[in-house]
């Protein structure tokens, strides 16, 4: 077949013969959506100078570095929100995003410090998943100093520098988890709670959301003191294990937190699964199987591709807004899910 020419694009693109041609030699001198159009019309004919228009394009949109930090790699939540944060940079078309995506397997203050240190040797933004912190905050600060900004992500971090946060408003969640139990337990009775570590923010105060439900609400229940999975399944087993030998009354269990693989694997090892109302976080293989078989009951989940969205939405908000224009903090709607909607 005989090559695509210049005029097989323009009569693709609707586009006058000129026009294709400044697109081509003279950039600057017409829109971006002018440049788009031709290079989806010269990508479908076939035009031998795709890889050129391409390059006008990207040259003609600012550029925007982005890194991300994020937990555990093993933790399919995490490889969710990356899939989705890059799915997200690469649906922009008024900038260019270039996203970097690390994870931090060991959760310490010193990891994600050198973690965000290292990332932002080389982005405009950093958004990182992490537990509050002294040595977080300072490392924070130690960005914005640079001119780097950043957003927490999922769970909220202080310092004394502007912060952006995207992700729920956990005092919601943990009133709506209240609500589900006061709803679900027939009758009343002790209610065990899970978090995976207190010095996040969003666990926090998603159990002072919970507690303060049943304070203005519940009558006849008990709510027992929270205990730390630190994030583990194997902790978060052990720990449902001991519950159910210690309070064969418990009527509902609260995973707020990480590990529940482990929590789901006790319930059902201890025939008492469907006994026990069981409300937890976020879909995954896992969860999903879960709610089919009656284990958890409700699940209260992120709504990944609009966080990853917003999340890119209000770093180029901020880009474009120039040095004076502060991060924004966005709370999003949160996903519910029963055996019936999944």
């Amino acid at each position: 077949m005989p090559k695509a020419t210049i005029r097989d694009v323009a009569r693709q693109a609707g586009l006058s013969l000129s026009t294709v041609n400044r697109v081509l030699h003279e950039p600057q001198k017409v829109r971006e959506e002018t440049i788009r159009i031709v290079y989806q019309a010269a990508d479908k004919v076939g035009f031998y100078g795709l890889e050129s228009i391409r390059g006008r394009l990207a040259g003609s949109r600012p550029k925007l570095r982005i890194g991300v930090l994020l937990l555990q790699r093993s933790q399919s939540f995490y490889r969710n929100l990356a899939q989705c944060l890059e799915e997200a940079a690469m649906a922009v078309s008024s900038h260019e995003i270039m996203i970097r995506i690390e994870y931090t397997d060991e959760i310490t203050p010193q990891n994600v410090s050198e973690g965000l240190l290292r990332l932002g040797e080389h982005a405009d933004f950093v958004g990182v998943v992490a537990p509050e912190h002294p040595t977080i905050s300072a490392t924070l600060e130690q960005l914005a100093a640079r001119g780097i900004r950043t957003f927490a992500l999922v769970s909220q971090l202080t310092a004394r520098c502007n912060l952006g946060f995207v992700g729920l408003d956990s005092w919601k969640v943990g009133r709506t988890s209240g609500w589900l139990f006061d709803n679900l337990c027939k009758p009343p009775g002790k209610i065990a709670i899970l978090v995976g570590n207190h010095r996040y923010r969003c666990q926090e105060t998603n159990e002072s959301g919970f507690r303060s439900y049943f304070r203005e609400h519940a009558r006849g229940f008990e709510l027992l003191e929270a205990r730390s999975t630190f994030e583990t399944d194997s902790i978060a087993r052990e720990l449902t294990e001991q519950l159910c030998e210690e309070h064969p009354d418990l009527v509902g269990l609260y995973v707020s937190g990480g590990g529940i693989a482990g929590a789901v694997s006790a319930l059902r090892d201890s025939g008492r699964a469907t006994d026990i109302v069981t409300v937890g976080y976020d879909l995954s293989e896992v969860t999903r199987a879960a709610l089919l078989d009656g284990t958890i009951n409700v699940l209260l989940a992120h709504p990944l591709p609009l966080l990853a969205r917003e999340a890119i939405a209000a770093m180029i908000r901020t880009f474009d807004g120039g040095g004076d224009f502060p991060p924004q903090s966005i709370a999003l709607p949160f996903d519910i899910y029963t055996p019936e909607n999944i």
